[in-house]
């Protein structure tokens, strides 16, 4: 059992286990972004873990030029574009030679970059989805392969100890649900998000 490391940074090391693992103690983590002189944080909020042998990662099962970030080490950055005009950003995850990542869906922002129209959303649905969060954070391709440490000005600290009591002493604080928007292995189900947060992509309706 990996102890999480209540407010300090997360390190490499922190990162080097299974996806699966690594995804649910993600969540209420704070995603960090120093950008020139303004450094904008959120807290963690919804999560999706991705693997080797995972037919919604199928396109990894060959290293290339292009995935290889992503077969380790832990603890880098490997972002990706989809429908040309979209990102998502990921972590790398568990031990070299292995596929494995994170893909970040969702963060609650402390506060609204400057680069970000006031009069486009709610301060909790700037950085709700994956797309936006990479908007709003400005992470795109240029950072594939950057560590994940305050030096490369993208980093992860731990959970606060409120939010760390809160999940220990609520387990229902974090729901677990199949993964969105995939067309392959939408039926495993490795996708978490902070249960009460209005900051998650997309909810399970209550019946």
């Amino acid at each position: 059992m990996v102890t999480m490391p209540t407010m300090l940074n997360l390190t490499a090391d922190w990162f080097n286990r299974p996806s699966s693992q690594v995804a649910v103690d993600l969540i209420g983590c704070s995603l960090n972004r120093r950008i020139g002189g303004e450094t904008i944080t959120g807290q963690i909020v919804e999560t999706e873990a991705y693997e080797a042998g995972d037919p919604a990662m199928y396109a990894y099962q060959n290293k290339t030029e292009r995935n290889s970030v992503i077969f380790g080490p832990a603890g880098f950055a490997y972002v990706y574009r989809i429908y040309r005009q979209y990102h998502c950003f990921n972590i790398v995850t568990d031990s070299i030679g292995f596929a494995s990542t994170i893909l970040i869906r969702a963060v609650h922002l402390e506060q609204r970059p400057s680069w970000i129209d006031p009069e486009k959303d709610k301060l909790e649905k700037v950085a709700a989805g994956p797309g936006k969060l990479c908007i709003a954070m400005q992470l795109d391709t240029s950072l594939k392969g950057i560590a994940i440490e305050p030096s490369s000005g993208l980093w992860v600290s731990g959970r606060s100890d409120a939010i760390a009591h809160q999940i220990s002493d609520q387990p229902q604080s974090i729901t677990q649900t199949t993964r969105i928007g995939l067309s392959k292995g939408a039926e495993i189900p490795w996708r978490w998000y902070l249960t009460n947060s209005p900051a998650v992509s997309k909810k399970v309706k209550k019946r």
